[in-house]
């Protein structure tokens, strides 16, 4: 039995939860096909996604097609959650990217299509909704053409677009031929000269699509759809024949990757795992994540529809695991696969708000209720404020808020509001500074020796922590107090935001040996404790980073704007009121093409404002591409969540009753 996992990709509304439907119903694993609009589908289990209509987690069903056992994973379209497709994509065999015959490729689309081609996912093309009016079959073959690849294979023509009678007609193998030839002969040297000798047989023809399918390099468009069932017997024979099976050694050691995690009924934690290689068993101990081991102590496997209980979960396959209670999202169980699929190509959120229940005696029960949301979407990040007793949480944007509001309501019972969303930013040292306390010398009341200077380092580096004293020096605790402590205090710089791309070098250290009194026990009062250095290592930070100076960078976006060049002359002021800095201009017969960077701040004003500008005609597509100086306007503060280093007599008063006169 070969194994295929496989994801479906959308933008909103495209119809990917129906086809799942529709795919389910034709291969006889349901009796009956669910609606959306009714909320009794097979994927969308949460109370919010039979609500809203639209995919929130990703879901996964299995099925059969002959001897090839799909697993069969629903994503969801809209941008807010494309972390969750991030962390769906590294377990993919193949793809079946769908796009809607009235709508089009949207902007989601074109971000998903990118990704799949960077990360070399065979991908299949389903263009859904040919029954519905509007719909056109040449507007849509142009617009994937232009706007996603133009490697693509129509696999047939639609007869009688837009009716109740629409359906697919496959083409016939001199109608293939005709259309592939020459795309195909361009990735394959052996069928160009068969082409050049004149002897290109149909078979060969068709191997050719298979392992350019395979290969990611041509992408074969179906067309049908999800309601009426037209064309769904072609792509599920696509499915079998184009894209590859899953591979793997079960006889190697384990290796996989875990992609989402949720709580069941009991509390307990549920990862969903694919397995790349070997065999994981009941009972197996498991490492993963910087050495961290648990114990599985039940698997379930993907077969027919649903999980259902076995003994052991084998490479190609993916399983439901128990008895990981520190498990997370996106941690490599066993041997690290060395693959791109295992890198994060989509940006970190670039939004926050504060989080606030509206009985002040639920802020414990917002702790844990969020605690346990970040476990199971690591992109969200949440940052508590012990001064203010409140916490924010990290957004994509604004659906997100009314997704973990309904969430913390139904799975919590905890009822919350939100302040406004504010941008994320970021700090970034301007140039180099360097600062010392020494041990039992005023004005320093730890008994440690702290020496750090911070240099700026290359974009998207990170942090950076390095030793220009003996390792030996002092035991080798302090200087893990010492590097944890600087990471921790980089997190709110001058301004209050993170500190990154910068090389913290330590450059002086010392403590104070053991002492003991005779006949006494350790005293803590003359001997240097990992306290020491975890309360003196940020006020040196500080020190230094005030030294070397800190630039404020926002988020910005780029962006693609599609509108009736007749709207420019009132788009354009619109464009610079907003901060958007268009970079290039093309007018395509009626239409023009903008693209450029606008800070994320002013993206939901843009959007906002542009149906009104546009006629409703306005296609605006955003992404994350980099972080700016903020040049304009006051340098935005960011309140501070901890015991506040750069007031010295503050920090001390509130870290240590050991202070200096």
């Amino acid at each position: 039995m070969h194994m295929l996992n496989l994801g479906i990709l959308a933008h909103v509304d495209a119809g990917k939860t129906s086809l799942t439907e529709r795919l389910l119903h034709s291969v006889g694993v349901i009796d009956e096909i669910g609606s959306v609009d009714d909320g009794n589908t097979q994927t969308d289990s949460l109370a919010l996604e039979r609500q809203r209509g639209i995919t929130i987690k990703s879901a996964v069903v299995s099925f059969a097609i002959d001897d090839i056992t799909v697993n069969l994973i629903d994503t969801p379209g809209h941008p807010d959650f494309i972390a969750e497709v991030e962390r769906v994509l590294s377990v993919l065999d193949g793809a079946v990217l769908v796009v809607s015959a009235v709508e089009g490729v949207q902007a989601q689309t074109r971000v998903l299509m990118r990704t799949l081609q960077r990360l070399r996912i065979p991908t299949l093309v389903f263009v859904n909704k040919i029954d519905r009016c509007g719909a056109r079959y040449d507007r849509v073959l142009e617009g994937i053409s232009t706007r996603l690849t133009p490697a693509i294979v129509p696999m047939g023509g639609v007869a009688d677009p837009g009716t109740r009678d629409a359906r697919f007609t496959p083409f016939d193998d001199a109608g293939l031929q005709a259309l592939v030839l020459d795309l195909l002969a361009e990735h394959d040297d052996e069928l160009l000269a068969a082409y050049v000798e004149g002897r290109v047989s149909y078979d060969r023809l068709r191997a050719a699509l298979v392992r350019g399918t395979r290969e990611a390099l041509v992408h074969p468009v179906f067309f049908g759809s999800a309601m009426t069932g037209a064309g769904i017997a072609e792509l599920i024979c696509g499915v079998e024949e184009l894209l590859p099976s899953a591979e793997g050694d079960a006889d190697g050691p384990v290796s996989g990757t875990v992609f989402k995690v949720e709580r069941g009924p009991a509390g307990e934690k549920i990862a969903y795992a694919r397995l790349f290689a070997g065999t994981l068993r009941t009972r197996d101990r498991l490492t993963f994540r910087d050495g961290e081991e648990g114990k599985v102590t039940a698997i379930s496997v993907f077969d027919q529809g649903s999980a259902a209980r076995e003994e052991a979960v084998v490479a190609g396959r993916i399983g439901k695991l128990w008895g990981l209670n520190d498990i997370r999202i996106g941690d490599i169980l066993g041997v690290s696969r060395k693959s791109t699929a295992d890198e994060h190509y989509f940006s970190p959120p670039t939004l926050e708000t504060v989080v606030v229940p509206r009985r002040s005696a639920d802020k414990g029960a917002l702790h844990l209720a969020l605690t346990q949301l970040a476990e199971q979407d690591p992109l969200i990040n949440l940052r508590h404020d012990e001064v203010r007793k409140e916490i924010s949480v990290s957004l994509y944007g604004e659906v997100q808020k009314e997704v973990i509001q309904a969430t913390l309501a139904d799975e919590f019972g905890v009822a919350v509001v939100f302040r406004e969303t504010t941008p994320l930013c970021i700090e970034r040292p301007l140039g180099t500074g360097a600062a010392v306390e020494f041990n039992k010398k005023d004005p320093n009341p730890f008994l440690a020796t702290v020496g750090l200077r911070i240099d700026p380092a290359p974009v998207d580096s990170g942090v950076e922590f390095r030793l220009e004293v003996e390792l030996g020096a002092m035991p080798y605790a302090f200087f893990k107090a010492v590097e944890d402590t600087v990471k921790e205090t980089l997190g709110q710089g001058i301004h209050g935001w993170q500190v990154t791309d910068c090389t913290v070098t330590m450059t002086h250290s010392g403590y104070s040996p053991r002492q003991s009194h005779a006949h006494q026990g350790f005293d803590k009062s003359m001997s240097s404790t990992g306290a020491d250095f975890r309360g003196l290592t940020p006020l040196v930070v500080m020190s230094a980073l005030r030294e070397a100076g800190s630039q404020v960078y926002e988020p910005m976006h780029r962006f693609r704007l599609e509108a009736p060049a007749d709207t420019l002359a009132a788009v354009l002021p619109v464009l610079a009121h907003q901060r958007a800095v268009p970079q290039t201009t093309e007018i395509r017969g009626a239409s023009c093409v903008l693209e450029g960077v606008v800070p994320v701040a002013e993206v939901h004003e843009l959007e906002r404002q542009l149906p009104g500008l546009t006629r409703g005609e306005g296609e605006l597509e955003c992404a994350f591409d980099h972080y700016a100086p903020v040049v304009r306007g006051e340098i935005p503060d960011r309140p501070r969540t901890d015991l506040n280093p750069l007031d010295r007599k503050e920090y001390l008063l509130n870290v240590t009753r050991r202070v200096g006169s």
